[in-house]
């Protein structure tokens, strides 16, 4: 329990939620622009079927269709949204971190030299 409360208090809920309502709001977005740009743009590539980019399995079964046209649409969702999250938000606060001389440790090696640099400078106090 008292790793939740410290969990709670460190205000990392709030950075989850404003995460969450920003990420859903930008998905809200990607999606229109893939919707009303990408899509129109596959379907021409798909030939003047409404289905898309695409084949039936079974001609007389609609539920065969295989629409690769929706797969693409997928990937280039994902890939504009890590594209515009890397770029608009972990870039900057890389960048202000690392001006604010907190750039965070890569490696566990980096962080237990860290750990015994601090000690040893606390023992000197």
């Amino acid at each position: 329990m008292q790793g939740f409360k410290d969990f709670i208090m460190r205000g990392n809920v709030i950075e989850l939620a404003v995460a969450v309502v920003i990420g859903s709001a930008f998905a809200a977005v990607v999606n229109k622009v893939v919707e009303n740009l990408i899509n129109p743009i596959l379907a021409a590539v798909g030939g003047v079927n409404a289905d898309g980019l695409g084949f039936r399995l079974r001609s007389s079964n609609p539920a065969t269709f295989m629409d690769f046209g929706a797969i693409i649409t997928a990937l280039i969702t994902f890939l504009i949204t890590a594209a515009v999250v890397y770029f608009v938000f972990v870039l900057p606060m890389n960048k202000f971190n690392e001006r604010r001389g907190l750039e965070v440790p890569e490696t566990d090696s980096e962080v237990l030299a860290e750990i015994r640099d601090l000690l040893k400078a606390n023992r000197g106090l």
